[in-house]
């Protein structure tokens, strides 16, 4: 860490780390079992009186207080919504849910690999369901444009592990249906690989059809989002791209976990032949080259994600034309001194590598 970094956010860093400690003492090193208290503890929280303003901005007719949020996966049910904006966070996206709630996948399914900085999961969208999820939000008061939990709230959907792939349309459509009144955008996730067959709905024709469907029945004032995998081969960059625009999507979220596993260290190579998605540290500079090839095929607004894990990291994907950037593994490893450090790049300068 070099000298630059403010005292209140060293502090930060070393009181989240001692906590994170605790927790894994408690839970037996069970990651599952902390991050589930984590979210109980959270939901206990009230709503803030504050958010954190800096380098605010407007993309597809959402007002963003700030261009750090929490990324799909921390949050599934929508419980700890309130807590974000306590955090830093200038919007937190909820889920991934589903149409109808589904227990996800056999458990252990949750790995971290420490030495590399990294988390292997393989939860398979665990949720209540959307209408679960449009009960609580709505006893919450949460409505789209209210900003009434003091931040932006996007809202992933993806496709029920039961509902055949020709059905699919109809499921995405289920849970926008439920959420559109709580939601200020919609991130539609194709992307997961943790869903048997989803990210062939990442072909331009399946993408073409998904997404064009979802625009229609939206409201005229919730955009949609539309999640892409780091592992997308580059030659069909471009025609899912340019489905993408032609179906009237506002914006595009790279990247989601990876299937690779390339740059783990030697220590984590036995858990690394754990099946599911990768995320963390060695995802960087593969969603890092994605973000950047995206920015100069396309117009649309990218938020940038998977393995930022460091204020330096967040200033690379912002360099190569992310709008926005959402957390989930850094967030976990640094806890809310890394919220505070991205915003002080964008403030002061101030960084830590």
């Amino acid at each position: 860490m070099t000298a630059a970094v403010k005292p209140s956010t060293r502090m930060l860093r070393s009181a989240y780390h001692v906590a994170r400690a605790g927790l894994f003492r408690y839970a037996g090193g069970d990651p599952e079992k902390i991050h589930e208290k984590m979210i109980d503890a959270l939901s206990l929280l009230p709503v803030s009186g504050r958010r954190c303003e800096v380098d605010g901005v407007r993309i597809a007719g959402v007002d963003f207080p700030n261009r750090v949020g929490l990324a799909a996966g921390l949050d599934k049910d929508g419980r700890a919504a309130t807590a974000w904006a306590r955090m830093g966070f200038g919007f937190a996206e909820l889920g991934t849910v589903t149409g109808s709630g589904q227990p996800g996948n056999p458990t252990p399914r949750l790995f971290r690999l420490k030495e590399s900085r990294a988390i292997i999961n393989r939860m398979g969208f665990n949720n209540r369901g959307a209408e679960a999820m449009a009960a609580h939000l709505s006893a919450l008061g949460v409505r789209r444009g209210h900003a009434s939990l003091g931040i932006p709230l996007g809202i992933s959907i993806g496709k029920t592990k039961a509902v055949p792939l020709q059905d699919a349309t109809a499921d995405y459509l289920t849970s926008l249906e439920l959420l559109a009144p709580h939601a200020d955008y919609i991130a539609v996730n194709v992307s997961s690989p943790n869903t048997p067959g989803l990210r062939s709905l990442q072909g331009a024709a399946e993408i073409s059809a998904l997404v064009r469907t979802l625009v229609e029945h939206a409201p005229s004032d919730l955009p949609v989002f539309i999640k892409l995998a780091p592992d997308l081969m580059r030659a069909d960059v471009e025609p899912t791209v340019r489905a993408i625009e032609a179906s009237g999507a506002a914006g595009v979220i790279a990247t989601n976990t990876t299937l690779s596993r390339d740059g783990l260290a030697i220590a984590d190579q036995r858990r690394g032949a754990e099946t599911g998605g990768l995320s963390g540290a060695p995802l960087t500079g593969r969603a890092l080259r994605f973000v950047d090839n995206l920015a100069h095929l396309t117009e649309l607004p990218i938020m940038g994600v998977g393995g930022i894990m460091s204020p330096a990291d967040a200033r690379s994907f912002f360099d190569a034309g992310a709008q926005l950037v959402q957390l989930y593994t850094g967030f976990i490893y640094e806890g809310p001194a890394l919220v505070r450090g991205i915003h002080d790049i964008r403030d002061t300068k101030d960084i830590w590598t």
